[in-house]
């Protein structure tokens, strides 16, 4: 870790002599040019955390450690107003005993992961008979009852894109998939992995159950056992169904996890105080917790390094108008625990904008905002300011990402850095997210991407949304 005097020295050069406009200008791009050929903040952190921590599990011991950790990088850093803010989940861990094997009539054991809220088969498992549905919509059609006492297994046809569409596509055999094979009658669902790689390693993520009442209470839901297959291993089930010529389908499926009850995770949140505390702040987010089977590189220990080296990078600039804060939330893995706790905290609180980096490491390739067209002179200036790292000015309306509620919810601006998404999907909830597949020059165009839009943001002085007065702000707020 570092240490960093930078921040007492920008702000006491920043009261000194208050920087006019077009040399902040000059300073922030010259940044941001530097973070694309030299920037390390972003590696150190992901470096560090992965190394240090590893897999950071919601609710456990192991994502109270990766808070710690980063509360300590933060503070080293020279963010001020470093906090762990607590909240309770219902906390569900993957056991020890993953296990498939098909028992006839072609006899050999697969490749399996549980899904996130899967119950518990037992150690000694469960045998029956296995029924393919090549789609979501065709698990729909089927009749009631049709799958009483039968395992589903849920096929689809998922490819590599740039915009990561297909993962809305591919994402509902894994996020509804269950309980709907669940309400046919089968007493198990697998599912072939929501991924794009060929390697033997499963792709986990959450599965949602409802409540026996219909409700979506996640510490009240009623579970069945739920797993997802290497996508070799779906490819060689379905080749068994090809050849079975009628005999029925045998799987032993054996998964141990478990529900530990309400336990405690957090959101850490930093700061780089602004000079105008009446101007709302800038939140940069993304989530410190991954699932059990990686370390989190990609997802998102990366994105926690891209958006605190840009707030860091700003300040190198001189003291920002307003105040960037940070936020690395928790539990996003398993239901966006973290989101929906520090949008409930903080709703009375105006953010200026929301942002977040949780898409890897791969280059950004796009800017869309939300305010295209009612500040359609900022929207200009951020998109012409980052055409020379590559990245066109998007169309599409930003919706943000999962981890800034709170913006969506104040009804505020947003913007979306969209970055490459062809590789994502070979390494999302994979035991293959590590720091190895983090490409160190892309990592640093996000930087620079981010610190050149950041430090735009930070220094505007009116609103962000429609460029008119801030509400709530005084009539002359100088800064």
């Amino acid at each position: 870790m570092k240490t960093a005097h930078l921040l007492t020295a920008a702000a006491a050069l920043c009261f000194a002599a208050p920087l006019a406009a077009d040399h902040h200008a000059t300073s922030l791009e010259a940044v941001a040019d530097e973070a694309l050929e030299s920037d390390d903040l972003a590696w150190d952190f992901v470096e560090g955390i992965t190394t240090e921590v590893g897999p950071r599990q919601a609710g456990t011991e192991a994502e109270a450690r990766g808070r710690e950790w980063a509360i300590a990088w933060l503070n080293a850093q020279g963010f001020a107003n470093v906090a762990d803010e607590p909240y309770e989940m219902e906390t569900w861990v993957p056991g020890t005993i993953h296990k498939a094997e098909i028992t006839s009539p072609f006899a050999q054991p697969l490749v399996i992961q549980p899904l996130g809220g899967s119950a518990s088969t037992g150690p000694d498992g469960i045998t029956a008979e296995v029924v393919m549905f090549a789609s979501v919509a065709e698990l729909a059609a089927a009749p009631e009852g049709s799958l009483d006492g039968k395992i589903a297994y849920i096929s689809h046809s998922m490819t590599r894109t740039q915009d990561g569409s297909q993962y809305g596509f591919a994402g509902p055999a894994r996020w509804i998939g269950a309980q709907m094979a669940k309400d046919k009658g089968a007493i198990a669902t697998v599912i072939k992995s929501v991924g794009t790689d060929y390697h033997r390693n499963p792709h986990t993520g959450g599965t949602t159950f409802r409540t026996a009442d219909g409700g979506a209470d996640i510490g009240r839901a009623v579970p069945t056992p739920a797993g997802a297959l290497s996508l070799p291993d779906a490819a060689n089930l379905e080749r068994m169904f090809e050849r079975a010529d009628g005999r029925p389908i045998m799987m032993k499926l054996t998964l141990t996890p478990e529900n530990l009850g309400t336990t405690i995770s957090g959101n850490v949140v930093g700061e780089i105080v602004g000079r105008n505390r009446d101007l709302p702040p800038v939140l940069v987010a993304c989530h410190l917790d991954s699932w059990w089977n990686g370390t989190g590189a990609f997802d998102d220990g990366a994105g926690c390094g891209i958006v605190a080296a840009a707030a860091l990078n700003v300040a190198k600039s001189g003291q920002p108008l307003r105040t960037i804060r940070v936020l690395f939330a928790g539990a996003e893995e398993v239901g966006l625990y973290g989101s929906i706790a520090y949008s409930k905290a903080h709703i009375d609180e105006p953010i200026g904008v929301g942002l977040e980096s949780d898409f890897g490491a791969d280059r950004i390739w796009k800017f869309e905002s939300n305010f295209r067209e009612s500040n359609a002179d900022l929207h200009a200036r951020i998109a012409g300011s980052v055409a020379r790292f590559g990245v066109s000015n998007g169309r599409a309306v930003a919706s943000g990402g999962a981890d800034i509620n709170i913006s969506r919810d104040q009804g505020g601006a947003i913007i979306d850095l969209q970055q490459d998404g062809t590789r994502y999907f070979d390494l999302h909830h994979t035991p293959d997210d590590t720091l190895d597949k983090i490409d160190v020059v892309q990592l640093r165009q996000n930087v620079a991407v981010w610190t050149q839009v950041v430090g735009i943001l930070a220094n505007e002085g009116t609103s962000i949304q429609t460029g008119g007065p801030v509400p709530g702000a005084p009539a002359t707020m100088g800064e």
